[in-house]
């Protein structure tokens, strides 16, 4: 078992930044991949970033230039910097964690408990 424990997020104003992160514990040997998706109201989840354990990332479009995943292997933490936020970027982010085959078909194993961005002024 994989346990994501997400920090950040809150308030923020149009054009100004925000960080998330999420520290994942447990049997953490068997996952390789961990990004952030995100479920506004009415909207389906989307994958929002991803990172494998090598560093590759991937982004949505929409968030391209703006947003930045990062991870400290050291801390098994992973990281979402997001910038110039806008109004659409208001959702509940959650973490997520599993094979990178399990991100590429939307369902990684493992999932923390979300957190609510708000965009506005």
């Amino acid at each position: 078992q994989v346990q994501l424990v997400e920090s950040g997020g809150g308030l923020g104003q149009p054009g100004g930044s925000l960080r998330l992160s999420c520290a994942a514990s447990g049997v953490i040997f068997c996952i390789n991949s961990m990004g952030w998706y995100r479920q506004a109201p009415g909207k389906q989840r989307e994958l929002v970033a991803r990172i494998t354990s090598g560093g590759t990332t991937t982004y949505a479009d929409s968030v391209k230039g703006r947003f930045t995943i990062s991870r400290d292997n050291a801390r098994n933490t992973v990281y979402l910097q997001m910038n110039s936020l806008k109004p659409e970027d208001t959702a509940i982010y959650y973490c997520a964690a599993g094979t990178f085959s399990q991100f590429v078909v939307g369902t990684p194993d493992y999932w923390g408990q979300g957190t609510q961005v708000t965009v506005s002024s």
